[in-house]
């Protein structure tokens, strides 16, 4: 006699297999990624980055439009910010790798956060803490008729450059060089992934802008409000230079554990 009770039960046994989650079967696939360490709140690795307790090399990807590479001065100013805050004896890698435009600008940060799940290839493993970085082609969703973000911080360790927006600043008459708005966003940018001001990283003194969360009240620093969201970029990088943190954005990195 044949057992159709077994076959009905073999039947939904494997029908239940072939619908399971695609992403659960490719974790399977890959034992060695563990994803949740590099998806938490902004500022929730500030020491781990700054510090060499837990970490003790970076490896920072950044992923751009083609196009919309960074460049070289951008990345040598960037890695010299880094290399100058935080404790990392075992170095600090930075590599580039360019995708095709996902034609999705304006973006909301809901949707950058879809294209770092589709585009991110480093995630922390063993002594070695990572960065994602996306250039965009495109620009905000939030950009106002005089207001535009040039780069944001949205995740532990994950950030934004608003490519498209920066070459349009870059244009202007009397901009600065682009190179140099793209190294004070990037530099500006990690400054939050640091939990600069008060994101994580707990001020040493008052010196929060109250106007503008997460930014600095000291004129000329790099983590005023007006380096990321463009409406004083200009007048901010005079002669080439790049702003640089103050004594007291210094202060609360050292006490969090770094230089």
């Amino acid at each position: 006699m044949i057992n159709y009770r077994f076959f009905y039960f073999l039947f939904i046994a494997i029908f239940l297999f072939s619908c399971s989650d695609p992403d659960e079967n490719e974790e399977v696939k890959k034992p060695g990624i563990n994803k949740s360490a590099n998806l938490k709140g902004l500022g929730d690795s500030a020491s781990e980055l700054l510090s060499d307790n837990k970490f003790t090399s970076m490896n920072i990807e950044i992923v751009y439009v083609n196009g919309y590479a960074p460049s070289e001065k951008t990345l040598t100013n960037f890695k010299k910010f880094l290399e100058a805050r935080t404790y990392k004896p075992d170095g600090i890698t930075i590599s580039l790798r360019a995708v095709n435009s996902s034609g999705k600008s304006p973006f909301d940060i809901e949707e950058i956060a879809e294209i770092e799940n589709e585009t991110r290839t480093v995630y922390n493993a063993g002594d070695e803490i990572a960065v994602y970085i996306y250039v965009t082609d495109g620009r905000s969703e939030k950009d106002k008729e005089n207001e535009f973000t040039l780069g944001s911080a949205f995740r532990n360790t994950s950030m934004v450059i608003f490519g498209e927006t920066i070459e349009k600043f870059a244009e202007r008459p009397n901009a600065p060089s682009k190179s140099d708005i793209e190294a004070a966003v990037f530099n500006h940018e990690f400054g939050h992934l640091f939990g600069l001001v008060d994101i994580g990283t707990e001020p040493q003194s008052d010196h929060l802008d109250k106007d503008n969360a997460g930014h600095c009240n000291i004129e000329g620093c790099l983590m005023e409000a007006s380096i990321e969201f463009g409406s004083g970029i200009i007048d901010e990088i005079e002669g080439g230079r790049v702003p640089k943190l103050d004594e007291l954005c210094i202060r609360d990195l050292q006490a969090a554990g770094g230089r």
